[in-house]
């Protein structure tokens, strides 16, 4: 019958998706770039291409909900390439995980020559979706995501700690604009420099229907693309040339606009550094009548290219009395210094500081699913149970050794989680002790550990654990993580860095050696591997020997400290 025919036509393309690995809520977007798209250099204008990467993941993100979906934030965004006349745009976007009532979007932007068949990344980027309420006002839950492949299951990882640093993004912002130094100029610079004043730029739009998505709000691509018109206003008023835009800080919402809506949209330059100027820009809306509302803030940065795309030096900036100038541009420093994905670049050691923990907690997700989810390890060596696998990509060297405990996993997570017992099968650990809670998943330690280069000399540092559980079931990555993070003391350490445990009655233990520590080991893998093996023989021996004990977790101990600090 028709009925059967159409069930089968499901069945059927239900079972390719599941086999190809297709995520059905992928959506793919080409456009060939043409004159109208374009600025006067003949390059594709980056308020259009935001239009379509926020077109695309509006699709993706609606695919997914079954449901009308806006823009609520856009994550930063790093342009590698600009893009020209006459070639051609792919985007692809698709849901990595959703929550409640909100998910989190992937995008991949590539561009594509025709007539040489080349193909280059542009940008990525990671986009945040609210649903719609029904007519009767309620929320729309949304399904979970159900990640097919190993990339897949990453993200979806990935996905829970970005929303984190989403969530304090605007609480940071604020604290260090608060407590942020006022920039000092001296009288000659001053004398030789642009007032801040003169690259204020002010801009009404009006709301028509063009601008509308099909919701008749006004399309959160348009908003952005206005606030980049007016920036690239502001930074060529300063250096009176035409400015690349490289990067762009978070895009974030903070309510709808709708067709009729006057937008003012005001930008003005920060500070300019020595190769790039930073832009704040504020988008407005309001009515005939009625107060303005906050709709949108961002920063972007630009730069000014000579003949040969090298980076020009820039004119110095004279700001505004009382405008603090250091705490924007610092923040963007230690963001994009921290959560940088290129791992010879992470420092051994990073200053602690509470508004950057955030990003420290990130860093230790991010860079441990990334190792953990590498391929082509070589086992190097394989003794008691336990296997030494190694990997080498260009300066730095990774480890990965695997042993099977009979102990279940949730308690081998509590067993291992908890620090300071770590002494008591890891050699290494002369003491370890509990400092600071910082959160109910974040730790900080103190460590006190032999030199790697001074031998047997003892130095301490101070180590951030990042505990997160299972993300759900039937993942095939890591169900239980602790990340530790090495922070800046008085002394210098080359201890490790990344460190993970996967437990499934299966322990995994990752390492990574930076160049400064390499030649101390690439020589004598054969001494590494009989260390490895020692210490997992008393991890092992640990754990079955503690399999029935009570532990007290640091979170319960920490909770019990704050109960007696109250009672007095």
């Amino acid at each position: 019958s028709l009925k059967d025919s159409e069930n089968l036509k499901k069945n059927l393309g239900k079972t390719r998706v599941e086999e190809e690995g297709i995520n059905s809520t992928e959506v793919k977007m080409s456009q060939i770039v043409m004159p109208c798209h374009s600025n006067h250099r003949q390059e594709l204008s980056v308020g259009q291409l935001l239009k379509w990467i926020d077109s695309t993941a509006c699709l993706s993100a609606e695919r997914h909900a079954v449901s009308p979906c806006v823009t609520a934030s856009m994550d930063d965004i790093h342009f590698e390439h600009t893009i020209r006349v006459g070639q051609v745009v792919n985007i692809k976007a698709k849901v990595n995980r959703a929550f409640n009532t909100s998910m989190e979007v992937g995008i991949q932007v590539s561009c594509e020559d025709l007539f040489s068949e080349r193909h280059w990344k542009v940008c990525h980027a990671y986009a945040t979706f609210v649903t719609q309420r029904t007519k009767t006002g309620e929320k729309v839950v949304l399904k979970p995501t159900v990640p097919q492949t190993q990339k897949e299951q990453v993200e979806y990882s990935l996905a829970a700690e970005r929303r984190r640093v989403r969530m304090l993004h605007d609480d940071i912002i604020k604290d260090l604009l608060s407590h942020g130094s006022i920039q000092q100029v001296d009288n000659l610079a001053a004398d030789n420099a642009v007032a801040a004043e003169r690259t204020k730029v002010e801009s009404v739009e009006l709301v028509l229907p063009p601008h509308a998505n099909h919701q008749v709000h006004t399309f959160g691509g348009q908003i952005m693309a206005w606030m980049v018109n007016v920036a690239t206003i502001a930074a060529s008023r300063l250096c009176q040339a035409h400015p690349t835009l490289r990067t762009i800080d978070m895009f974030t919402f903070r309510g709808p606009s709708q067709v009729g809506d006057r937008l003012l949209l005001k930008a003005i330059v920060n500070n300019a550094f020595k190769n790039s100027i930073e832009v704040g820009v504020r988008a407005e809306a309001y009515q005939e009548e009625g107060p303005n509302r906050h709709i949108n803030s961002a920063f972007m940065n630009f730069e000014v290219l000579d003949n040969h795309g090298k980076p020009c030096t820039l004119l110095r900036i004279r700001p505004e009395p009382l405008v603090s100038q250091a705490g924007k541009k610092t923040e963007s420093v230690r963001k994009k210094y921290i959560i940088s994905r290129k791992q010879a670049e992470v420092p051994l050691s990073v200053p602690w500081d509470p508004r950057n923990q955030v990003y420290l907690s990130y860093n230790n997700v991010s860079a441990l699913k990334m190792l953990a989810a590498r391929h082509k390890w070589r086992l190097s060596s394989e003794k008691d149970k336990a296997r030494l696998y190694t990997l080498e990509q260009k300066s730095m060297l990774s480890f990965r050794v695997d042993t099977e405990v009979d102990v279940p996993a949730h308690r081998a997570f509590y067993l291992l989680a908890e620090l300071r017992n770590r002494p008591k099968w890891d050699t290494n650990y002369q003491t370890c002790e509990l400092i600071h809670q910082v959160d109910d998943d974040d730790f900080l330690y103190r460590v006190v550990t032999a030199s790697v280069r001074q031998g047997g000399i003892l130095q301490d540092f101070i180590l951030l654990a990042s505990k997160r559980r299972p993300c759900g079931s039937g993942s095939d990555l890591p169900s239980v993580l602790v990340f530790l993070s090495s922070l800046e003391t008085h002394t210098s350490s080359l201890c490790f860095i990344y460190i993970l445990y996967k437990i499934i009655f299966q322990i995994s233990y990752y390492n990574q050696a930076s160049p400064e520590v390499l030649p101390y080991i690439s020589t004598d893998i054969a001494g590494l591997s009989s260390t490895f093996y020692h210490i997992f023989c008393s991890c092992s021996q640990y754990l079955t020997k503690n399999r029935l004990q009570s532990i007290q977790t640091p979170e319960e101990e920490w909770r019990k400290y704050k109960q007696r600090l109250n009672s007095l």
